[in-house]
């Protein structure tokens, strides 16, 4: 007896700007958007995470609606009327992102300076703006030289940077609360768990249990909040040390995929190399093995490979 055909994908019809289009059923219009080559900015959002809602860069205007969605996580439905370029929507955008680097360190945040400029934002509007100094210079706090945390600051922007381990560094002038590295840490890939939101409104912070340091918490240096963290609060320390002598460049870097040698799981990893020598590992996110996570030795166990004594 032959197997009954499959049923065929269903799909609901919207509009985008005006133009009309058809996707599967569930897709989100953040993800309808990218169908059509749509650039809608934004900071929490990733595909191989569950969406939080936290940044709210993404917001678009659904015809109809009393407020602006989400597109990370609002479902497209028939019928619907979506605008992205609104003056509704952009003055929305427009306002997180001053309100954000008016009181974050964005420096090291991959395409906010283009946001900024194409929507026109003025963060100083709101007194002083957070420091944007070269990263170089910043991060000669690693040093010891840490300014003192802004009494009337939000917790999190107040911590200074955080060096209690030979593999990362914790630099919360960077954080703007996504929530992304909780998700990794938690039951969307490690189920860890050795991090949370502590505290609640400017008290707000990313913590460990009873906030010890992370050396004495649950965590086991996977680095998956390293990898999905979008403004380098979360990073390398191999990447921080060389970003406060003034040698990072990402421009002679190459990246090159591989396999990780540890075990037979066949992780994806991508090795960025600069001068002849790794300065970190990631993982793809399209890798059907890791969606971009890895463990402690896939994303620092490279050091063997620069002992280059001898033979």
């Amino acid at each position: 007896m032959s197997r009954p055909p499959a049923p065929k994908p269903r799909t609901v019809t919207l509009s985008i700007d005006g133009e009309a289009l058809e996707v599967l059923e569930g897709t989100t219009l953040y993800e309808a958007c990218r169908t059509r080559e749509k650039s809608i900015p934004t900071l929490c959002y990733l595909e191989t995470l569950r969406p939080v809602n936290a940044c709210r860069v993404c917001v678009v205007e659904v015809e109809g609606s009393r407020v602006l969605v989400p597109s990370c996580s609002r479902k497209a439905e028939a019928g619907m009327k979506v605008s992205t370029r609104s003056e509704r929507v952009r003055h929305s955008r427009k306002m997180v992102l001053e309100f954000l680097a008016s009181t974050v360190d964005l420096s090291t945040t991959p395409k906010v300076g283009e946001w900024l400029e194409e929507y026109g934002c003025r963060p100083d509007r709101y007194g002083p703006s957070a420091p944007q100094a070269p990263a170089g210079e910043r991060d000669g706090r690693l040093a010891g030289h840490h300014s003192p945390p802004d009494p009337q600051g939000a917790a999190t922007v107040a911590q200074p940077v955080k060096v209690d381990n030979e593999l990362y560094v914790r630099d919360y002038a960077k954080c703007i609360l996504c929530y992304k590295c909780v998700e990794a840490c938690g039951e969307d890939a490690q189920n860890t768990f050795a991090i949370a939101v502590a505290g609640r409104g400017f008290d707000a912070r990313i913590s460990t249990e009873e906030a010890v340091p992370l050396p004495d918490s649950a965590c086991v240096y996977c680095g998956n909040c390293i990898g999905v963290c979008p403004t380098g609060a979360l990073m390398f320390k191999s990447e921080f040390d060389m970003r406060a002598a003034g040698t990072w460049d990402e421009g002679a870097q190459t990246v090159t995929d591989t396999i990780c040698p540890y075990c037979g799981v066949g992780c994806a990893l991508s090795l960025h190399v600069q001068d002849n020598t790794i300065v970190k590992v990631d993982s793809p996110l399209d890798s059907s093995v890791t969606d971009g996570h890895l463990c402690i030795k896939g994303r620092f166990g490279f050091q063997f490979v620069q002992n280059r004594g001898p033979r």
